[in-house]
């Protein structure tokens, strides 16, 4: 991926992860450049297919694209950052991070957003003055 492209995706994404929105300077681990549609599935390398993602979130999301909804039981798609908007299928209610439609209860449970460490990190960056 060359230097242009990288530069396109961290600006776009105001340096925050476009799936859980932590923002990368309150990140110790490098975000990385995430293949919306994994290349294993025919996924792109273009900047219409690429989302910067935090390193929690990329680890849990990696190739899926689809996942199961807790609450309908029924496969969905995953949140895909070029195509939707977060604040349809998101909120945060303090620092637990609620899915409001099939996509993104299921992009919240395949992604672990709610992981016990990760509620920690924003309930700090919450006291500390610095997240939402």
């Amino acid at each position: 991926m060359d230097d242009e492209v990288l530069r396109l995706v961290w600006d776009r994404a105001d340096s925050a992860c476009e799936y859980c929105h932590l923002p990368q300077r309150h990140c110790h681990l490098i975000f990385e450049v995430d293949h919306i549609i994994a290349t294993c599935h025919g996924g792109v390398t273009r900047p219409s297919n690429l989302a910067l993602s935090c390193f929690y979130c990329n680890r849990c999301k990696g190739p899926n694209i689809a996942g199961i909804d807790p609450v309908s039981r029924r496969l969905s798609p995953l949140f895909h950052p070029r195509r939707q908007k977060w604040n349809r299928h998101f909120r945060y209610e303090g620092p637990i991070l609620v899915g409001l439609t099939r996509i993104g209860r299921a992009t919240i449970s395949v992604l672990q957003i709610n992981d016990p460490d990760a509620v920690a990190l924003r309930e700090a960056l919450i006291s500390a003055g610095l997240w939402r």
